[in-house]
């Protein structure tokens, strides 16, 4: 906590995850003032179930930080099998055609949160946690968070106010409006382990139900399974025999049982994203931009480019033009191509795989035979999911 609260701030971060923490550490030797409210204040609660795959790209920008190496067991992904069910064709994409040690990590949330906070508990004089934001506002001249803090209330302004906490604070704000895509499906999360090993490699196997990922981690894998709600209601309720056995007959025998299963937990499939993703001293990253369907694992990889670029934004002007129409426009342009390109493509994803026409499944089929056989296309398709629309 600051020994005194400041009254204004050259960058106001409102979330402390790992979105807004990457930014906030790509800002630590600029010499600005940057403040970061986090509402959580205990970082020892239980481990969140949730994995993550971070892709090279992203480890590459966690690396820069130098938070890379206070991760605890990151799973490397090598190889990448791509299948459908009921149908014929896949795809292997693999580390060692695209020039790479690995296409990326697996890492548990919590863990990833941990060391993030660890740094910038370390680095930032003005990262308080247990700060619940109430309400921000934009002017013309600077952004403004109302929050309460150790029992206070408490009002700093900022020439930018970043809105990095999934959209929590966001409220009305003019010019911004949220849009809402209803999948109509639910993730069921957990960790498994099978009869065969990983051997680092990620299977994203569709389904007419929705795709199901499997992630190598430690010793085993963690899942989404995307599921109807319903079915993932029931499959919350089996025990883990019953569960392993539906498991089973949905992926198929290429990693023999599945003899194993962690605590399940759910959550609700949809595509949300702001349109325009800046306002008046404004911009929103991360969650509070977009949160997308988890194929093909791009949403959480996507907001952290929006922090890295975000940062590099904010450091090439002035210190007088943080936050003015002109920065912030040259900041949505710059990231226009990436989210708009990996909104589609996710999105379409979900509508091409989530069915079973049979018209539509043998194209599938053929689309995916024909990937695996052109090395040129697997690696620019690899390279995009890594990188993101720079490459």
């Amino acid at each position: 906590m600051p020994k005194l609260m400041p009254s204004h701030v050259d960058v106001l971060i409102t979330g402390g995850g790992p979105v807004g923490a990457t930014l906030a550490l790509a800002l630590k030797d600029s010499g600005l003032k940057v403040m970061v409210l986090e509402a959580n204040s205990d970082f020892s609660r239980p481990a969140d179930p949730r994995a993550l795959a971070l892709s090279q790209g992203a480890k590459i920008l966690l690396q820069r930080l130098g938070v890379w190496g206070a991760i605890e067991a990151p799973s490397p992904i090598e190889t990448i099998h791509i299948s459908q069910r009921g149908g014929f064709g896949r795809a292997l994409l693999q580390a060692s055609e695209c020039g790479l040690p690995a296409l990326g990590h697996v890492v548990n949330y919590s863990a990833l949160s941990t060391a993030l906070h660890q740094a910038l508990a370390a680095n930032s004089a003005y990262y308080l946690t247990g700060a619940t934001v109430h309400a921000v506002h934009n002017t013309p001249g600077f952004g403004v968070a109302e929050f309460s803090h150790a029992g206070q209330q408490h009002e700093v302004t900022a020439s930018l106010l970043v809105l990095a906490d999934g959209g929590r604070s966001l409220g009305a704000v003019r010019g911004v409006e949220r849009h809402v895509v209803d999948y109509g499906q639910t993730a069921v999360i957990c960790h498994v382990t099978s009869e065969f090993p990983h051997r680092n490699t990620a299977y994203e196997r569709f389904t007419p139900y929705g795709p199901m990922a499997l992630l190598p981690s430690g010793a085993g894998f963690d899942l989404v399974w995307t599921a109807l709600p319903e079915e993932a209601e029931t499959l919350l309720q089996l025990d883990d025999k019953a569960f392993l056995e539906k498991l089973h007959e949905r992926f198929g025998d290429r990693l023999g049982a599945f003899t194993s299963a962690g605590r399940r937990a759910s959550f609700p499939l949809s595509l949300k994203y702001a349109r325009p993703v800046t306002a008046q001293r404004m911009a929103l990253i991360g969650n509070a931009a977009q949160a997308m369907h988890p194929v093909a694992g791009q949403g959480f990889n996507l907001g952290l480019r929006d922090a890295w670029e975000l940062g590099e934004a904010i450091m090439r002007v002035p210190r007088a033009e943080i936050g003015n129409a002109a920065m912030l426009a040259g900041y949505r342009e710059g990231r226009s191509p990436d989210t708009g390109g990996s909104i589609l493509f996710t999105d379409v994803l979900v509508r091409l795989f989530s069915n079973d026409y049979h018209g539509i499944n043998l194209g599938r089929g053929l689309g995916l035979a024909a990937l695996d056989l052109l090395p040129a296309a697997k690696r620019f398709v690899a390279r995009k999911m890594i990188f993101g629309a720079k490459g």
